[in-house]
């Protein structure tokens, strides 16, 4: 396995040699910081912990994980199974994707806030016409005094998005080694400025 932590600067288009446009997602990689590792003698399985972008007001716990003499950082991810062999406190930059043209993305998507069941389930709603009162409710749960309960699972208002996605088999189109930004076809989850993690596509080696 192959990642590394990337921030979501945004969406443009590029063209080929024949003039056809591709949309694509900017991701800025700047060098990674080996933070830790975990071997399999010692914690039963083999990863790499890796951090982002230096931190400023990091709590004294969270110091206490970054190795003598480094700088803390502010994002920290673990990626098990990484290939190759790194030391703790040494950088790993975006040359990592050199010869990759097809990673998944993993990211939070964009938090949407309490939302109702038109929205955050795509229910048609009810009539629009005058006199309905049913319109953009979640009507009936359907039960009564048997079973005097809501089932868990079932559809209602609640919080909508901020939650962890993957897209798959996203395609390189470009690697600017000089600025250490990645041009991947098609979009991310989250936000702008917003941290991802960039692996190696499972389904597409």
């Amino acid at each position: 396995m192959v990642g590394l932590l990337g921030k979501k600067l945004g969406m443009t288009q590029v063209f080929d040699e024949n003039g056809r446009v591709t949309p694509v997602t900017v991701l800025q990689i700047e060098p990674n910081l080996v933070v830790g590792e975990r071997t399999r003698d010692k914690n039963g399985y083999n990863s790499v912990i890796l951090g982002a972008e230096k931190g400023t007001n990091i709590s004294k716990p969270v110091l206490g994980q970054f190795p003598d003499g480094t700088e803390p950082r502010k994002e920290v991810v673990e990626v098990r199974d990484f290939d190759g062999e790194y030391t703790v406190g040494e950088s790993i930059g975006i040359e990592l994707f050199d010869n990759i043209r097809y990673v998944d993305v993993v990211g939070l998507s964009k938090g949407k806030g309490y939302q109702g069941v038109m929205k955050r389930h795509g229910f048609s709603g009810g009539r629009k016409t005058h006199g309905s009162k049913f319109h953009r409710a979640n009507g009936s749960t359907g039960l009564a005094a048997s079973p005097s309960k809501v089932f868990k699972g079932t559809k209602m208002p609640g919080r909508m998005g901020h939650d962890r996605v993957t897209m798959q088999n996203l395609q390189i189109v470009r690697v600017d080694q000089e600025r250490g930004v990645l041009f991947i076809k098609g979009s991310v989850p989250g936000v702008r400025q917003g941290f991802v993690l960039i692996k190696r596509a499972k389904k597409k080696g």
